[in-house]
């Protein structure tokens, strides 16, 4: 895929609206997307499928392409008297990290509603107030209202609407790198739609299906669909990681902004196959690609429930996304670019032979 159109699919991915359980317009533009160069579709789940066309199961080997939607949003709670909306998350948020910040409201007219997230200014904070840490409890959403009735009945707005942050994507050309929202897992999703239609063509040895589920930011929900109307042999997921380079120090990073795609060995809910994370290392030193390797200590992906479906020998492909789950991330392009090269790669080189020797 030209770069022209691969920024237009990163930026499209990553201004489309879809927090965890409302990914419909992601879901929307990915079948819209994709049908051109596979079969698309989806389920009541929002979860979406896309089949190679050149390939069928009867090649024997499935390998599944996994991705996620979806991405950390807020939804309404309730409003307050004063017209202020109470929230609470979907997916992990850092309190302070959304403080003042601009967030889209979507009411039930389906219209999306410009609003701040609310603080106190410093000069009615006491001492203590400005040393205590923030609870999101107590953080509400200004939509420039007065009162409840006018939040409810004019803007339409009421318990259960989805919020997402206010921010638009764009390209810093000089440095290559992309600004936006929901990289996590938007720049996974453009990888998996990329290798797709690059391999559109080829003839393989292996059935390449690409699931993009829902709901993974709360739980991987969605991939204990997908895996199991799948049923893969062997799967790779690509996920948007957190970035560590700018607060650790250097012999400890191993997720960085232009260091290539991170290959995850583990964290605390997945544990890579060792022969098929040895394969894949292989092929991006073969095909002089940058990499890093990664231990984690937290974190969770869909790539657990792949695994533990029926054993499939799964590995975790990270694109370096700085600034994680606020509302501007930041990825550079030539990541973008080498997850890619690396997936391809690895994808032409399976077949039932290598298969086994995992």
């Amino acid at each position: 895929m030209e770069k022209e159109n691969s920024l237009k699919l990163i930026q499209n991915l990553s201004n489309a609206n879809g927090p965890s359980g409302f990914e419909d317009e992601v879901r929307d533009y990915v079948l819209e997307t994709s049908k051109s160069f596979c079969f698309a579709s989806s389920d009541h789940m929002n979860n979406c499928y896309l089949q190679n066309k050149q390939n069928s199961p009867s090649k024997g080997t499935t390998l599944l392409l996994d991705s996620h939607l979806d991405a950390v949003g807020l939804v309404v709670q309730a409003i307050k008297p004063n017209g202020t909306i109470r929230f609470v998350p979907l997916g992990r948020w850092v309190p302070a990290n959304l403080t003042a910040e601009k967030m889209r409201i979507r009411n039930n007219n389906g219209q999306w509603i410009t609003g701040l997230v609310a603080t106190k200014p410093p000069h009615f904070m006491s001492d203590a107030e400005k040393k205590q840490p923030i609870d999101m409890a107590n953080l509400t959403i200004d939509v420039g209202t007065v009162s409840a009735k006018e939040t409810k009945e004019k803007l339409k707005i009421n318990t259960g609407c989805p919020i997402v942050p206010d921010t638009e994507w764009q390209y810093l050309k000089s440095q290559n790198v992309m600004l936006g929202k929901a990289f996590d897992n938007r720049i996974g999703t453009a990888c998996l739609i990329t290798a797709m239609s690059d391999l559109s063509t080829k003839d393989m040895d292996i059935n390449l299906v690409g699931a993009i589920a829902a709901q993974e930011e709360v739980g991987c929900r969605g991939a204990k669909v997908t895996v199991k109307k799948v049923k893969p042999d062997i799967a790779i997921c690509l996920e948007g990681c957190p970035a560590d380079d700018t607060f650790t120090p250097e012999w400890l990073i191993q997720t960085g902004l232009k260091r290539g795609p991170m290959l995850r060995d583990m964290d605390t809910s997945f544990i890579a196959n060792p022969h098929f994370q040895n394969f894949a290392i292989e092929q991006a030193k073969k095909n002089h690609i940058p990499f890093t390797r990664s231990v984690r200590t937290g974190g969770g992906i869909d790539g657990s429930e792949l695994l533990e479906y029926q054993g499939a020998p799964t590995i975790c492909i990270g694109i370096p996304v700085r600034y994680e789950h606020t509302n501007y991330g930041m990825v550079a392009y030539e990541d973008f670019q080498n997850t890619v090269s690396l997936l391809e790669s690895i994808i032409l080189s399976l077949n039932e032979t290598v298969l086994k020797s995992f």
